[in-house]
């Protein structure tokens, strides 16, 4: 890359040296001058004698002066120059650094050595940036390799059943456009479910007050069928937990969970529990259910996309595209909130989300509302 005509930094330095030191020269010359001088009687040339006089002075100062001006002149240039290659020196790795990353080598670390200073702590914050930007970059290919496989998947699925299809006349057209449909609408889901993944990790919405607890009794009322179809008891407690954001995204937050809790749980007479409550200025919201054991190290990786905590069947409806976590993840990050998981001992997962709070004109308890 071309440098912008013009004089370098080093340059610009070296010479803001030699001229501190030509001008501090200049004005030790002038106090002599001003001091020194001026007190010494001016003698005529032709009455010269052995005493001090002003024309010997001049005559044998200036030239001295003169040289010894020239010599600081020098000696500003080439100390400056080597003073501000020392100190420019980090900046010159930084400027590396800056470069292989610009070509796509992100896996460099400057590691700065030294006194903690200024170009120090630069140097730190470079590599900082540089790990979350190499973390995000092999987070984003990952995801894209796994949503190429998934969104493939049901492509090639679909080609098949049309190719069987067209080979065989005589197949049963209406279970073709059963399977084709049950196909197609997990594609729709996919794409449905990357689309808001996309929306939560941007954070690009309008905010508004919204009450979790109102929230949380939306997406029960929405699942209740599901878990009376599972039988599954599926609770909702708490008071009102008020915050501010996106109220179709947060409700969304929690309909995926519920929905995870109530599809992986025990295969009959299991529990959902939703509760919402305020912390000083913190909403908090927790869903727990009850099911199979978890083991403790799969736990961080359930908000990773396209993981699963246990086996499904991909013929189940409400199987999931392994995304649902995520968006919960990506969602809470976007409203400045955390998601903590946690294995229960018994079994099944307890979900707690916790976001900033806002007051709230009157904060009312709810009886516990039980559905089975």
């Amino acid at each position: 890359m071309r440098r912008p005509p013009g004089l370098s930094v080093r340059m610009r330095l070296t010479l803001s040296y030699a001229g501190f030191l030509a001008v501090a020269g200049a004005l030790l010359m002038g106090v002599v001058w001003a001091f020194l001088l001026r007190y010494v009687p001016d003698t005529p040339r032709g009455l010269l004698g052995i005493s001090p006089n002003r024309y010997l002075l001049v005559h044998t100062f200036v030239p001295a002066a003169a040289v010894a001006m020239a010599f600081l002149l020098v000696f500003g240039l080439l100390g400056g120059w080597l003073l501000a290659g020392r100190m420019l020196a980090p900046l010159t790795q930084i400027g590396d650094a800056a470069r292989r990353a610009g070509a796509g080598s992100l896996s460099h670390r400057i590691r700065m050595k030294g006194r903690q200073d200024e170009f120090r702590e630069l140097s730190d914050v470079f590599d900082t940036m540089l790990e979350q930007l190499e973390s995000h970059v092999a987070a984003q290919q990952r995801f894209a390799a796994n949503a190429s496989h998934e969104l493939r998947t049901p492509l090639a699925i679909s080609r098949a059943l049309l190719d069987v299809a067209r080979k065989d006349p005589t197949r049963d057209r209406d279970e073709l456009i059963e399977r084709l449909h049950a196909v197609n609408t997990r594609a729709i889901g996919l794409t449905e479910a990357l689309l808001l993944l996309s929306r939560g990790d941007r954070g690009t919405f309008p905010r508004e007050g919204v009450d979790l607890s109102l929230v949380a009794e939306e997406a029960a009322e929405t699942l209740l069928p599901l878990a009376e179809q599972r039988g599954i008891t599926l609770t909702v407690t708490g008071g009102a937990a008020r915050t501010s954001g996106s109220a179709e995204l947060l409700l969304r937050v929690v309909t995926n969970l519920v929905q995870n809790a109530v599809v992986h749980n025990l295969p009959a007479g299991g529990t959902v529990t939703v509760r919402t409550e305020a912390h000083g200025g913190t909403s908090v919201l927790r869903v727990g259910n009850t099911g199979r054991p978890i083991p403790p190290d799969l736990v961080p990786t359930l908000t990773e996309p396209f993981r699963r905590g246990t086996e499904r069947v991909r013929t189940d409806e409400h199987a999931g595209v392994g995304l649902g976590l995520a968006i919960v993840h990506s969602i809470v990050r976007a409203h400045d909130g955390t998601l903590d998981l946690v294995a229960r001992p018994g079994g099944g997962l307890l979900v707690t989300v916790r976001l900033p709070g806002t007051p709230l004109a009157a904060t009312g308890r709810r009886p516990p509302r039980t559905t089975a």
